[in-house]
C-alpha cells in the first residue's frame, strides 16, 4: 500500500501544472528560459504555490544537476543571523555544477528572520551576485526590510480561485479513484479558501475514511462546524432564545472539537448571511474582532462567546 503524501504526490513538477497563478508562471518561466534571474521575493497566503514555483524553477534551470545548484532553508526554524553567516555564505560562495552562472538560495518563510539576520542577508545579497541568486518567499512582504525588497523583483502570489479548487479535487478524485459529491467540493473550497494544501490534506483524510466523500465527512475531518450549525445558533440569539442559542454553540464546539478562535471565525462568515440590517451587521463584525483580540489575551472563551451572544440578542431587537 502507497503511502505517499498527497500535499507531494501531487505538488505540480512543471510550470503548466501550477494553479492560479498564470502571470507569476509567465514571467517566471521568461526568466528561466533566459537564464537571466534576478533575486526574487514571493509573497502571499500558505498553500498557493510559493514553495512548489521556485522548485519547478529550479528543476527547470539547472535540470539533473538542481540538487546540487539549490539550496532550501526554512527561516522559521532557523531565524538568526548565524545561518545567514554560515549556511547561506558557504552554499552562496562557490561556483555552480554545470552551464548555468549561479546557483539559487531559496529561503522560505523569511518573515520570520530576525532583523539583525536580515540586515546580514542584504550585505550577503550585494556580495555574492556573481555566483548566486536568492528567492524569498513570506506570507507578509510587510515583515521584510526595505533594502532586501528593493534588491528583489516582487511576486505576489493569490489564494486559488473555486473552479482552480475543483480543478485539483477532481484530478485526485480520478487519480485515486474516490468519489467527491458537489457539496463536499464546495464545502472543501469553503473550508481550505483557496490553500490547495489544506485541500489535498483534507481529502488525503477524508479518503483513508471513506472512498464515497461527502460534505459530512469533509466537515468531520477538517474539525470545522457546518454553516448551518453556527447560523442556526446565531438565529436563536437574535430572536432572544438565548439559553437555546448558548447550548446549541456549546454542543458544536464540543462535537467538532473547536477552539473559541475557531467559532469567531466561522461567526464573522455568518453574520453576512443573517437577516439584519448593514448597521448591526457592521456593529456584530466590530464585536467579532473585540471578542477576539481578548480570547487572544487570555480570557475565558466560553465566557466571551455567551457575551458575543448577548450582543446578537441585543442587535436582533433592532431588526
Amino acid at each position: 500500500m502507497e503511502s505517499t503524501i498527497w500535499t507531494e504526490k501531487y505538488r505540480p513538477k512543471e510550470f503548466s501544472e501550477i494553479k492560479g497563478q498564470k502571470e507569476i508562471v509567465k514571467r517566471i518561466k521568461a526568466f528561466v528560459e533566459q537564464k537571466n534571474i534576478p533575486h526574487l521575493l514571493f509573497a502571499g497566503p500558505a498553500g498557493v504555490g510559493k514553495s512548489t514555483t521556485a522548485l519547478v524553477m529550479a528543476k527547470n534551470l539547472f535540470k539533473d544537476s538542481w540538487h546540487q545548484n539549490f539550496l532550501e532553508l526554512n527561516a522559521s526554524d532557523e531565524r538568526g543571523i548565524d545561518i545567514i553567516r554560515n549556511k547561506v555564505k558557504d552554499f552562496a560562495r562557490t561556483k555552480a555544477i554545470g552551464n548555468v552562472p549561479f546557483k539559487i538560495i531559496f529561503l522560505d518563510e523569511c518573515d520570520a528572520l530576525t532583523r539583525e539576520a536580515q540586515q546580514a542577508l542584504r550585505r550577503t545579497m550585494e556580495n555574492y551576485t556573481s555566483t548566486c541568486r536568492f528567492i524569498l518567499s513570506a506570507n507578509y512582504s510587510s515583515k521584510i526590510i526595505d533594502p532586501i525588497q528593493s534588491r528583489c523583483a516582487m511576486f505576489r502570489f493569490k489564494l486559488l480561485e473555486e473552479k482552480e479548487i475543483h480543478a485539483i479535487a477532481e484530478k485526485i478524485e480520478k487519480d485515486e479513484n474516490i468519489k467527491i459529491d458537489d457539496k463536499a467540493k464546495q464545502a472543501l473550497y469553503t473550508i481550505c479558501e483557496g490553500d490547495a494544501r489544506k485541500l489535498e490534506n483534507i481529502l488525503q483524510s477524508s479518503a483513508a475514511i471513506s472512498n464515497n466523500i461527502t460534505e459530512e465527512v469533509i466537515y468531520s475531518m477538517a474539525s470545522v462546524a457546518r454553516p448551518k450549525e453556527i447560523d442556526e445558533a446565531l438565529k436563536l440569539a437574535i430572536n432572544n432564545k438565548f439559553i437555546e442559542a448558548r447550548t446549541k454553540l456549546m454542543d458544536v464546539m464540543l462535537n467538532y472539537g473547536l477552539s473559541g478562535l475557531d467559532v469567531i471565525k466561522q461567526i464573522q462568515q455568518e453574520i453576512l448571511t443573517l437577516e439584519l440590517n448593514n448597521e448591526s451587521k457592521m456593529l456584530l463584525i466590530e464585536k467579532c474582532g473585540e471578542i477576539e483580540f481578548r480570547m487572544t489575551e487570555g480570557s475565558d472563551e466560553f465566557l466571551q462567546l455567551e457575551a458575543l451572544l448577548s450582543q446578537f440578542a441585543l442587535y436582533g431587537n433592532k431588526k
